[in-house]
């Protein structure tokens, strides 16, 4: 091998590709500098000035192009359905009115670039250039059979139904034809300022549907929509189930801009439906109570209640998720237990007749206790009815209009009535609630109160009602005893005609039993009533004889004063006899001599005759 030779052929070939290469080269510099020397004086390639091409022509051959562009312009408008219709310039006044302008693109315009427009264009766009009459572009516009709105066509978005075989398969979308005024104005404008002599309005200015039938959207709702007939939601009552099924979850469904939306109108009156079935809060409830009697309690919020609106969030989840689910509703509240009894047998059991209570807790007495009610006679009775324990607190002030209590254990169940204990009471039961009761809460003993506190949670139930027959002897015995002592204070002022409700008042506390008589705290009343009426009584007996003895003795003067007669001169023994008789009574015995002023009248004539 000769690598001296070879060496020389690979040196003279680098030389003379070199050479080419520069050759190359200078050609393209001198062209580009020829090129560069001929765009100072004429517009670069690619330039576009109101819509005329202007690539390589002077300033004055542009002129004549847009004169000659404007001289017969017309504006084809290309519609849906194979339409057109036609805006011709003289209609609108299009004219030319040349100033510097494009003596001044030109200029701005560097020459040396020609290479660089060859891929990215210049357009200019010059109101200076083109004038028109917008006032008579937009009559136009409005006169055209296309922007006429009873023959416009609304866009339908492509949707879903179901076929005959209650398949969902996807509806293709309706283009219709209803114009966008506003992007058609702009187009408008824009192709007439640029002499555009066809305006595709199918591109820009129609209102298109949103949803189109390769939607990838609409596409997988398809999908979803039929997974969702296949479904089912299982709601739990207890031992009772409501089946959901996807079918009637489907009559639910439309479709808004290719998805699925649940018409929450529909499914809330489902929600609703199950609620007027299975909710039991301010329902009656049916007690077996602790006297063995079955009463009827109604009032009260106590009970499972469905929460609606969250419900329907959850349900309108689980369609979205698209699988089967078994599940309890959303309950804005609870209860112990479904079915007859909601309150299972976990409950606070207020008696207001036998003014007692019974705690159980699983079946489990827990407290038995006496109470002491609303006052029903300041018209603070206690409510009837089921309610859930709001919440327990320790240690709380309880305050109304002019009172303030501090209480150890307050058991709120229905607004501000709850149970807690009263430390300033030390009798409970009865039917103290009648005069003495509380605001409205029940009282009770500490002892109790505590028990409760301490085996108590908010939403347990308390079931107050009322229950005639179940007074306590207690209770009939305070009645009893109130009503005699309301007898006593019905007295008053003692006087002789009080014997009938003294005597009254009398037999009425006889006859009450020892515990009733307990409870009778003016008894004292009576006793001294009844001392009253006594003294009363002896004050008229005393007065009745002395009466009847000064009658006598009044009446053996009356005769003398009667046997004066007609007075003469021989009547003056009769006279004197009678005043020496009269003036030696009593007070008393004077006041029943009737007939004085017939012994005045005589000593008066016997005087005057006497004078004569």
């Amino acid at each position: 091998m000769n690598i001296s030779r070879d060496y020389e052929i690979k040196k003279m070939t680098g030389k003379k590709a070199a050479l080419i290469a520069a050759l190359v080269i200078g050609i393209f510099a001198i062209i580009y500098v020829v090129g560069g020397i001929f765009f100072q004086s004429h517009y670069l390639p690619r330039t576009v000035i109101n819509g005329v091409s202007c690539t390589g022509k002077t300033a004055k051959s542009v002129q004549e192009d847009i004169r000659e562009e404007v001289k017969n312009y017309k504006l084809e408008l290309k519609q849906r359905g194979d339409k057109s219709e036609t805006i011709r310039g003289d209609d609108v006044s299009i004219a030319v009115e040349f100033d510097d302008t494009l003596d001044k693109i030109l200029d701005k315009q560097n020459g040396f670039k020609w290479i660089v427009t060859l891929f990215k264009p210049e357009v200019y766009e010059s109101k200076s250039i083109v004038s028109y009459d917008k006032t008579a572009l937009k009559k136009q516009m409005q006169q055209l059979k296309c922007m006429d709105t009873k023959g416009m066509v609304a866009p339908e978005d492509a949707t879903l139904e179901e076929d005959q075989k209650e398949d969902y398969v996807i509806v293709p979308e309706v283009m219709g034809t209803t114009i966008d005024e506003k992007v058609f104005w702009k187009e408008l404008n824009s192709s007439v300022l640029n002499l555009q002599d066809k305006l595709d309005m199918d591109k820009k200015c129609y209102v298109d549907p949103k949803v189109r039938k390769d939607s990838k959207v609409l596409k997988e709702t398809l999908a979803q929509m039929k997974g969702l007939k296949k479904i089912q939601i299982t709601y739990s009552f207890g031992d009772k189930k409501e089946i959901l099924k996807g079918d009637e979850i489907c009559k639910w469904m439309s479709i808004s801009e290719g998805k699925a939306v649940v018409n929450e109108e529909q499914a809330t009156e489902f929600i609703k439906s199950l609620g007027s079935k299975y909710n039991t809060a301010y329902k009656s409830k049916k007690l077996k109570t602790s006297w063995g009697s079955t009463v009827t309690i109604t009032g009260g919020a106590y009970g499972w209640k469905i929460d609606n609106a969250k419900e329907l969030e959850q349900l309108k989840k689980d369609i979205a998720d698209g699988k089967d689910v078994t599940r309890d509703p959303v309950y804005s509240q609870t209860a112990n237990s479904h079915g007859e009894n909601d309150y299972g047998n976990t409950y606070v059991e207020i008696n207001l007749t036998a003014q007692h209570l019974y705690f159980y807790k699983d079946g489990n007495l827990i407290v038995d206790s006496d109470f002491v009610s609303g006052n029903i006679s300041k018209g603070n009775g206690t409510p009837v009815g089921a309610y859930p324990v709001t919440y327990t607190q320790r240690d709380a002030t309880l305050k109304g209009e002019n009172y303030a209590s501090d209480v150890n254990f307050w058991i709120p169940y229905c607004g501000n009535v709850g149970m807690h204990d009263a430390s300033w009471r030390n009798s409970f039961g009865g039917s103290i609630y009648k005069t003495s009761g509380s605001h409205g809460c029940v009282n009770l003993p500490y002892d109790a109160a505590k028990k409760i506190f301490d085996n108590i949670a908010a939403g347990y139930p308390v079931l107050v009602y009322e229950l005639a027959g179940t007074e306590s002897a207690k209770s009939i015995a305070m009645d009893q005893g109130r009503a005699v002592t309301n007898a006593i204070n019905g007295i008053g002022e003692v006087t002789l005609d009080s014997q009938g409700v003294i005597a009254s008042c009398r037999a009425q506390y006889d006859a009450l039993s020892d515990e009733a008589k307990s409870y009778v705290d003016n008894y004292d009343v009576l006793l001294a009533a009844e001392e009253a009426y006594a003294n009363l009584v002896n004050q008229q007996a005393a007065e009745d004889q002395a009466n009847a003895e000064a009658q006598a003795q009044a009446n053996a003067v009356i005769d003398l004063i009667n046997k004066i007669g007609a007075v003469g001169p021989d009547s003056g023994g009769a006279i004197q006899s009678a005043r020496a008789a009269y003036d030696a009574l009593s007070d008393r015995a004077k006041g029943f001599v009737t007939n004085y002023g017939v012994l005045t009248q005589a000593e008066v004539e016997y005087q005057q005759l006497s004078e004569s």
